[in-house]
């Protein structure tokens, strides 16, 4: 039996229905073949430690108008609700811009990974999202926000999407679970210039909390691109790697 067929038992055995457990399947199988085990293959054992499981939740649509969609997780894990706005987006892209916001949505994983996908489907996308606060001031304290990760997801021309997804953590809480970093090292990332990432943190997490209101959720933008700036960008480069390439 392959990796990945032992994962969708997993998934299945939980009560997920084949077109879930596989959009969760290929969710960490990208995330554990980018080196990011604490978003990889150890989610699947996490989730077989939840006691508030829903399997059979589904994420809903509650409001849509031409610039802005509001949804609710409804209960369903937070990478299916960004995987149905995702289709969404896909399917009927803004004419210009959207804002997207998504309450009880938790965990959300990757976000690059959802970014991805709407910059392979030609748009522009950014993506941030709550989480249990975890960082706490440099100076020392209770932690105050979420290691809050940013995702952007620039399309191009020639099918390479450069995608910058950045936690506002030294390490991820994925890492601890992960066994590859403690919650000692639960900081805010950039040792003396620390505050930098705290003070994003911390706006990151008032902006989801400003339009969630009391629960973990998560704020995209999507747009459509007026301009293909990537391959310039990769020529100047000469070789670099920039975000988000393998």
């Amino acid at each position: 039996m392959s990796v990945r067929d032992d994962v969708l038992d997993t998934l299945r055995g939980l009560g997920f229905d084949g077109d879930d457990a596989t959009t969760l399947a290929d969710h960490f199988l990208d995330a554990e073949a980018r080196g990011k085990r604490g978003h990889g293959l150890t989610r699947v054992e996490w989730l077989t430690t939840l006691t508030d499981l829903q399997p059979d939740a589904h994420p809903e649509r509650l409001v849509t108008e031409p610039g802005f969609e509001r949804w609710d997780g409804r209960g369903a894990l937070g990478y299916l609700t960004l995987a149905a706005i995702c289709r969404a987006q896909l399917e009927e892209p803004p004419a210009h811009a959207r804002v997207i916001v998504a309450a009880h949505c938790f965990p959300t994983g990757m976000l690059g990974y959802w970014v991805r996908k709407l910059a392979d489907g030609g748009l522009v996308a950014g993506l941030t999202a709550t989480s249990p606060p975890r960082l706490a001031h440099p100076e020392g304290g209770e932690p105050l926000a979420g290691t809050n990760p940013l995702a952007i997801a620039i399309p191009s021309s020639d099918g390479n999407p450069v995608v910058a997804d950045v936690s506002m953590g030294a390490v991820t809480y994925g890492d601890v679970l992960a066994g590859v970093a403690t919650n000692d090292q639960l900081v805010p990332f950039g040792g003396e210039q620390a505050h930098k990432a705290f003070a994003l943190a911390v706006g990151l997490q008032l902006l989801v909390d400003a339009l969630i209101g009391d629960s973990y959720g998560a704020v995209m933008v999507v747009a459509r691109p007026e301009a293909d700036p990537v391959p310039a960008l990769r020529a100047r480069a000469g070789g670099v790697r920039l975000p988000g390439d393998r």
